[in-house]
């Protein structure tokens, strides 16, 4: 098939393999969601933890997966194998759902939670980059559009299926945890039995110390031009937290907050398949920037309009910029990376915007006790017209990059 017939052909042309990627996610992501969705709650509630145990337990999560992708993608390198790691990942998380409903203490839901994101970790970025072996150059961005969007999905149907299961057994815990075990194995079960990582090139070269030095600099500069552009505009993205309290501060009752998730993962998913394939049509940059005006739109309504009417806008405005930029990202890293450091180069950029996405929250935390709602997010349009401007500079130069690496296949 031709580069021309492939596009046309649209999702027909997307790889089977990547088609199930998108399902694992979906799956694992129901799971996880279904569960993180009423942890916090239950830690509170059938613990007595304090609130700030549960951010603790929360940030220490996170930034262990963050940490751990790092290794897993320079692992994947290494071997020059993906799927073990990504289903290694999966099945860890998987492995772990049960201890949820069986633990008697908080310190063994600090275990579980724990090693779930370790889990994640491990699993990120060779699945990324196993995304893009698999993937044919000219579908590439539909391929990342896809996956995410299957992602995003389950992003919203985990705390939807909570909530009704919630109401319907009268706030049993221990029901909700085991019917979210269920998708986790389901979700093991798909990349361990239906996922065929292609065969390593032969031609291509073999990885020794992925993390050294020399490794690293052979990114090269328009990889790092990414990563670059990513941290900047992640301190205008920080957590999806301060939608929820922006809707609270303007009115919204507390049962309804959650809807505010639901909204923006919807949107999220509608938009992150079509936008990566405009993007395998189109310059990649130039969605990029489209991405970043639709973050100011929304940072600028959350901020100058205080009504629920003024925050379902810019939590819409926000979802269309997450499926205009996280796919596209995942793509431009692909893109830019030698195959043969796709896992490292992975690991890096979400360890780098993981970072900055911590630090971002810290900062935004800061700025709403000191200043307001609406001071934190119009601080949060400041710093992603500071990223647009920077886009903009580079521009050139990434495009440029990314001519270069398709023609050398």
């Amino acid at each position: 098939m031709t580069s021309a017939e492939t596009r046309r052909a649209g999702m027909r042309g997307i790889p089977a393999g990547v088609w199930v990627l998108g399902f694992v996610s979906l799956l694992m992501d129901v799971s996880s969601e279904t569960i993180h969705a009423i942890l916090p709650i239950y830690l509170v509630t059938a613990f007595a933890a304090p609130a700030v145990a549960v951010g603790v337990i929360e940030g220490i999560a996170e930034a262990t997966a963050s940490i751990t992708k790092v290794f897993s993608g320079a692992l994947s390198d290494w071997l020059g194998k993906r799927k073990f790691l990504a289903a290694l990942g999966y099945g860890l998380a998987a492995f772990t759902k049960p201890v949820f409903p069986l633990a008697d203490s908080i310190g063994w839901l600090v275990v579980a939670r724990f090693v779930d994101r370790i889990g994640k970790g491990i699993r990120g970025a060779p699945r990324d980059a196993l995304v893009a072996d698999i993937a044919p150059p000219e579908v590439r961005g539909a391929s990342y559009g896809l996956r995410q969007a299957l992602d995003t999905v389950g992003a919203f149907l985990g705390p939807l299926i909570a909530v009704v299961l919630m109401w319907l057994t009268a706030d049993n815990f221990t029901f909700v945890f085991w019917i979210a075990v269920i998708p986790a194995f389901a979700s093991f079960a798909l990349i361990a039995f239906a996922v065929r990582e292609p065969d390593r090139p032969a031609e291509l070269r073999r990885v020794r110390a992925p993390l050294s030095r020399a490794e690293l600099s052979r990114l090269g500069p328009a990889y790092w031009l990414v990563v670059a552009v990513a941290a900047v505009f992640t301190l205008a993205r920080f957590s999806e937290a301060f939608l929820i309290l922006r809707a609270l501060s303007v009115g919204l009752p507390i049962w309804l907050a959650p809807v505010v998730m639901v909204v923006m993962n919807v949107v999220y998913a509608l938009a992150a398949y079509p936008a990566g394939a405009l993007s395998d049509r189109v310059d990649r940059v130039t969605l990029l920037v489209v991405g970043l005006g639709l973050l100011i739109a929304a940072d600028l309504v959350l901020g100058l309009v205080p009504t629920i009417a003024g925050v379902g806008i810019g939590v819409v405005f926000w979802g269309l910029h997450m499926g205009f930029t996280q796919g596209l990202l995942a793509t431009l890293v692909a893109d830019a990376a030698p195959a043969e450091l796709r896992g490292t180069a992975f690991g890096v950029f979400n360890l780098v915007a993981g970072g900055m996405l911590l630090f971002a929250s810290v900062i935004a935390g800061g700025i709403w006790d000191i200043v307001g709602p609406g001071g934190t997010f119009l601080a949060g349009a400041g710093f992603a017209a500071f990223a647009l401007a920077g886009l903009l500079v580079i521009r050139g130069r990434l495009v440029a990059a990314r001519t270069s690496m398709r023609e050398r296949g």
